[in-house]
């Protein structure tokens, strides 16, 4: 079956470090949760505030480092802001170096006037980014079977919602709807994971949930209440002094892949605060960016 594909933008050049292409997630007229409005971009201070077309940025590995794996990255930014710069990431140019393609997703925000279910408008559009990679898989040389996820901070919440929650809410009968949207593993740095007190980054909570903050969401959306056997393996990265987003996440999600039988990996460093990024840490902190491919390898999600 041929697979289309909404590519609008290609950057000239090719290099290793930079995105190559920007696909819409949604073809035009078929964004599902929207009122039909016409919504655009607004960018403060450098920050992506509202996502007029939600979109997935490319990052492939080279043909000669190429592992054959593949990540899809949610950034952070409490549910409230993205980054507005997608043209070289740190974190997708790092994978992409070690030999896995990298793809950045730019979701819709809750705060959106044209969503008609606010909470469940990034999980939509990180199922169906999951969706156009596994697709395409074979055009970025990419084993559809090691398609994997990376979540920071918030961007950990929406990435953990989907390796979870089962539910299917991105279909919109095109060719992609018969394309899995589960990934193969997790990789979560200072992740939010739990809606419940006292471990709940209450921002990206009541962000996500706005008026509609009841028991029933806020369980349904405490992540480390959905683990089950089938819940792909993770590795876990946090901060012992992070103030942002208490380290108790990390460990309540270990916890419950623990009891579930998910082989998973925990590594709690004592200083980083809540900025375990790519060459912005110092100290034991710096080692996790290796330490994750290390992890993938042993896991054989990486050969």
């Amino acid at each position: 079956m041929k697979i289309f594909i909404y590519i609008v933008f290609i950057l000239c050049g090719v290099h290793t470090s930079v995105a190559q292409e920007k696909i819409l997630l949604w073809p035009q007229g078929k964004m599902p949760n929207s009122k039909g409005m016409i919504v655009s971009d607004t960018i403060i201070d450098g920050r992506l505030f509202q996502v007029g077309e939600p979109r997935v940025y490319v990052y492939p590995a080279a043909k000669e480092k190429n592992t054959g794996a593949a990540i899809l990255i949610v950034p952070g930014g409490g549910y409230l802001r993205l980054t507005a710069d997608y043209s070289n990431i740190p974190i997708a140019s790092y994978y992409q170096q070690q030999g896995i393609s990298a793809f950045v997703v730019c979701h819709r925000m809750p705060a959106s006037p044209d969503l008609e279910v606010p909470e469940i408008a990034p999980w939509q559009d990180i199922q169906r980014a999951m969706r156009i990679i596994c697709a395409n898989a074979a055009k970025w040389g990419i084993d559809s079977n090691r398609i994997g996820i990376f979540g920071g901070s918030a961007g950990g919440h929406g990435a953990s919602t989907l390796a979870t929650h089962k539910e299917d809410i991105s279909a919109i009968g095109d060719e992609l709807d018969c394309f899995s949207y589960t990934p193969a593993f997790m990789i979560l740095l200072s992740p939010v994971i739990s809606f419940e007190s006292p471990i709940v980054h209450e921002g990206s909570r009541d962000r996500l949930l706005r008026d509609n903050s009841s028991e029933e969401l806020i369980e349904f959306f405490s992540n480390e209440k959905h683990v089950t056997p089938d819940t792909p393996p993770a590795f876990l990265v946090h901060a012992n002094d992070d103030k942002v987003v208490s380290p108790l996440n990390s460990i309540a999600f270990y916890q419950a892949l623990k009891n579930a039988g998910v082989e998973s990996s925990l590594h709690i460093f004592p200083y980083g605060g809540h900025r375990l990024g790519i060459g912005n840490c110092t100290g034991s902190a710096a080692v996790w960016p290796n330490l994750s491919i290390d992890w993938l390898k042993e896991m054989k999600f990486v050969e």
